[in-house]
């Protein structure tokens, strides 16, 4: 897939996700479930690899605790024969700086981590986490999804692949900063009017925002579908 085309300011973004028959990206207790199978998770890893940087929720975080690192050792050593490091940037939308430090993401896999922080975080904790990772601070109460991705964008990430929560897909997608949507579609349905789904956030008040069918094929015991974004 080529690099962003859409908006020379922010990188070209992309979501992936896995959800299940009836659009639940995880359990009641905000757990992730196994939805996808071997294929979908060999697909992922090339999308990984093939990605600037990785971007996800600080519920992201808590709940699952990902490494977001790419898992074959030869797709590895292709992005270090390219000179980039093995794993791509890895980031987290954190307005509280809520991150742990025992994290995954700090313990597992070489390469940089950013975490991006609003002004109300608690010094203490950014002052902690600024010996793991680089601090992007963007915004008052909360993190400003644009300017966040405009830094990233200065900071020479172009190609920009994010992993979710709920929360950050649909303040990405709200916002028009999402360019196309991958999603797989398990054959197991979860239930659960609380589970989350693919985009939560408080929903479309007013227009809708509009995708365009690029693709859809059987894989493993399920569909994959890919969406432009049409914003």
């Amino acid at each position: 897939m080529p690099d962003n085309q859409y908006n020379p300011t922010r990188p070209f973004v992309f979501i992936n996700a896995a959800m299940s028959a009836d659009g639940k990206i995880a359990t009641i207790e905000r757990r992730q479930t196994r939805i996808s199978g071997s294929l979908d998770f060999d697909r992922m890893d090339e999308l990984r690899a093939s990605s600037d940087a990785i971007m996800v929720g600080i519920g992201t975080i808590l709940s699952d605790n990902p490494s977001l690192t790419v898992k074959s050792p030869q797709r590895r050593e292709k992005r270090r024969a390219g000179g980039r490091d093995e794993n791509p940037v890895r980031i987290v939308v954190d307005s509280l700086a809520r991150t742990p430090i025992d994290a995954d993401i700090f313990k597992k896999g070489d390469g940089r981590r950013i975490i991006a922080v609003s002004k109300s975080a608690p010094q203490e904790r950014v002052e902690e986490i600024s010996k793991l990772a680089d601090i992007i601070t963007a915004g008052e109460t909360g993190v400003e999804l644009k300017r966040l991705l405009t830094e990233l964008k200065a900071r020479g990430i172009n190609r920009l692949m994010v992993e979710g929560g709920a929360t950050l897909n649909w303040g990405l997608i709200s916002q028009g900063l999402v360019d196309e949507i991958y999603t797989f579609i398990g054959n197991i349905i979860i239930g659960g009017r609380t589970a989350p789904t693919l985009a939560d956030g408080e929903g479309c008040k007013g227009g809708f925002c509009r995708l365009a069918l690029i693709s859809c094929e059987k894989l493993d015991d399920g569909i994959l579908v890919k969406w432009k974004v049409l914003n």
